[in-house]
């Protein structure tokens, strides 16, 4: 079965993660645009953190047979830095039109601060402009009032609900979102967040309708694999096999198919590996026989 993670950040990951995710099955990723583990302190930072998203790391997920797609956009983390924010937002809609860019994101809350929910807003509003989804990030404290917070701002906006992703959900957060009309992200991880058993019990309950799973893995504690896990999980657990493949498939394509960017057909065609090839003269090899076709 092919597999999809939509979301995860693999500017933090290696090449042997590319190679163990193909392995695995997963064949097409999203990397949403984030924060990189301390605050950056220039506009040009957040430009040349783009321009890899939609240049070299799309390039070194091809070299192992992988679809990378990524969201871009101004995390609600760095939205409370008053002094770059204004030129970060001016960057956007250069970056929205890009090929492979399929969502506005991630944005939404952290702290919960005016500055994070007017940028949240202002970027709801370049989503509509762009004709794009958004993946909205729910808090890590008091993630309730978050996501409620969340719903709030897209109600308020009047933002389409069913172009909106919201991510990181947990047992308390899960029924607020399904009451919507919004799409519902997990994201699987070691020791926090969501886990295998606890994701099979939420589909036994809610079933796969708008159900996303993923595995966020970035520069910390975090695992590229959490998706095969996942779904491997769900299968021993006798979820059938048609509602894992909405789930660990065609609801992520599906869902970022609104884009106009990203097609079925495109992602089931399988990318082409030729490990010759440069971006901007470099490889991913490091004296290795390259690997052509497979």
């Amino acid at each position: 079965m092919k597999l999809f993670d939509p979301h995860i950040h693999m500017t933090s990951r290696t090449t042997d993660d590319y190679q163990a995710m193909r392995d695995a099955g997963i064949v097409a990723v999203v990397e949403p645009a984030f924060w990189v583990g301390q605050p950056r302190t220039h506009v040009g930072t957040f430009e040349d953190y783009f321009l890899s998203l939609v240049g070299w790391e799309r390039f070194r997920a091809s070299q192992f047979g992988i679809h990378h797609f990524c969201t871009i956009g101004l995390n609600p983390k760095e939205a409370n830095s008053a002094e770059l924010v204004e030129g970060v937002m001016a960057l956007l809609p250069r970056y929205l039109e890009k090929d492979g860019v399929v969502a506005v994101g991630e944005i939404g809350f952290d702290d919960q601060t005016p500055a994070e929910e007017r940028l949240f807003a202002e970027q709801l509003e370049l989503a509509r402009i762009h004709g794009l989804p958004v993946l909205i990030h729910t808090p890590h404290r008091d993630k309730k009032a978050g996501t409620e917070r969340s719903l709030a701002v897209v109600r308020d906006c009047g933002f389409p609900e069913g172009r909106v992703l919201i991510d990181h959900n947990n047992e308390e957060t899960l029924p607020l979102v399904l009451a919507t009309g919004c799409w519902a992200g997990h994201s699987i991880y070691p020791n926090t967040k969501m886990d295998e058993n606890r994701m099979v019990a939420l589909v036994r309950r809610f079933g796969a309708e708008r159900i996303i799973v993923n595995s966020a893995a970035d520069w910390g504690v975090s695992d590229p694999l959490k998706v095969p896990k996942t779904a491997r999980a769900m299968r021993e657990a006798g979820i059938s096999e048609a509602e894992i493949r909405t789930i660990f498939w065609l609801n992520p394509v599906f869902f970022f198919a609104q884009s106009g960017r990203l097609l079925l057909g495109d992602v089931e065609t399988p990318a082409e590996i030729d490990q010759r090839r440069l971006w901007e003269g470099n490889s991913v090899l490091r004296g290795q026989t390259p690997v052509v076709g497979a």
